[in-house]
């Protein structure tokens, strides 16, 4: 049930951080030698150029247009030392910008939309990487050594890495993506699962008013016509229920909650709760045990309340539980908060790794609802949804 602050993430970017300015002061002291030609500086440009283009804020140019400016740029100036600068260009490799290029490479993997751009901007990314120790042939050449050799198979193995975690990312988002569509599906093939028994019930209360209009025509033909407008009203309520929920197929049948006995339910729900030694507590105001609501509704609130139930017992153990009901002006609301847990648990619900929150809210809005969920200022979670009600028929205290 918690949004994890992750220390650990903190950790590794400070980390990073503090590379790559150990790697830009290695380019800028280790290796230089006076008597090096002006190329010999490169790095201290190229390597700061190539850290901007990887950390540029998202608003910036997208990921693969800095990628190809950061290839080509690099491309450029690996031709440019070896056909120009000889053999006293040597020492202009910069650790910092084969960083950043290989980091580079692994996240245009990751998040470039298109596979066919991202596999030719990360082409170009891994071939400016791998080229890279190149600017040393001059210098092998003349002292008929192989380091530029050697350094290249080096980078090779560095961007075979990076492509193979940048493709580990990506199937990952995948997959995640996947696996959201699929409780959203589960969710729409709930709520149209609960249809027939909906429409059922306004039908059957349709069948009675008019039968009880036919009897009174006679007797006492003065109370006819609220029936027929609670008629009218009971059949507008129909076509809204299948509006929202005739899109999707019936699949296997589930035990539901029955129209007028959710309060019921829900009680029963925190009883069963509470058999677990848990300290859970159930308010419904009086004002919302009046209000009239959509059958298709009353589900939603009991599948609002037993999911969050259910995070709790599985994220939160040992945690107070208040579990409310009440009226917030024309709407439902409900609500269920939980205090912070006796051992704090490392994997979030509804963030990541966890999509029963993604369902959740999918039902929830269907039914024309609003859901939100976030951590509390005491270490616990609150879980909120309203709901909306319908209009009070003649006679009802509504």
């Amino acid at each position: 049930m918690y949004t994890e602050t992750s220390p650990l993430r903190r950790a590794l970017i400070a980390a990073g951080w503090i590379l790559l300015g150990l790697l830009g002061l290695l380019d800028v002291f280790a290796g230089r030698d006076p008597d090096y030609r002006w190329t010999s500086w490169l790095p201290i440009v190229s390597g700061p150029l190539a850290c901007t283009a990887l950390l540029w804020p998202g608003r910036g140019p997208t990921t693969q247009v800095r990628a190809v400016l950061v290839a080509g740029g690099s491309l450029a100036l690996t031709i440019g030392i070896g056909t120009v600068a000889g053999p006293d260009g040597a020492g202009t490799w910069g650790l910092l910008e084969s960083v950043a290029l290989l980091v580079l490479l692994s996240r245009a993997v990751w998040v470039v939309p298109r596979p066919r751009t991202a596999a030719a901007v990360s082409a170009a990314l891994a071939v400016a990487a791998i080229a890279i120790p190149l600017r040393w042939l001059p210098k092998d050449i003349q002292t008929d050594s192989q380091t530029a050799i050697n350094w290249c198979l080096l980078m090779t193995l560095g961007a075979g890495t990076a492509l193979a975690w940048g493709l580990r990312a990506r199937l990952l988002e995948e997959q995640r993506a996947r696996d959201i569509a699929a409780v959203r599906q589960r969710q729409r093939l709930e709520l149209a699962h609960d249809l027939h028994d909906f429409v059922a019930h306004h039908v059957t209360g349709i069948i009675v008013q008019a039968n009880a209009a036919l009897a009174l025509q006679h007797t006492a033909p003065e109370q006819v016509g609220p029936l027929l407008e609670n008629i009218t009203r009971s059949g507008s309520e129909t076509l809204d229920s299948m509006r929202r929920l005739v899109r999707v197929l019936r699949e296997d049948d589930h035990e539901g909650v029955r129209p007028g006995e959710v309060w019921a339910e829900l009680a029963h729900l925190v009883s069963a709760f509470s058999e677990d030694e848990a300290d859970v507590r159930l308010h419904v105001a009086a004002g919302a045990r009046e209000a009239r609501l959509a059958p298709e509704v009353e589900t939603s609130v009991h599948r609002v309340v037993q999911e969050a139930l259910t995070n709790v017992r599985r994220h939160a153990h040992g945690a107070v539980v208040a579990v409310r009901v009440d009226m917030d002006g024309p709407r439902l609301r409900v609500e269920v908060h939980n205090t912070a847990p006796a051992a704090r648990h490392p994997g979030p619900v509804g963030g990541r790794g966890g999509f029963g929150l993604v369902g959740l809210r999918e039902r929830v809005e269907a039914v024309e609802g609003v859901l939100t969920a976030a951590p509390t200022d005491d270490g616990g979670w609150r879980v909120t949804a309203d709901f909306p009600m319908l209009a009070a028929m003649a006679g009802s205290p509504a």
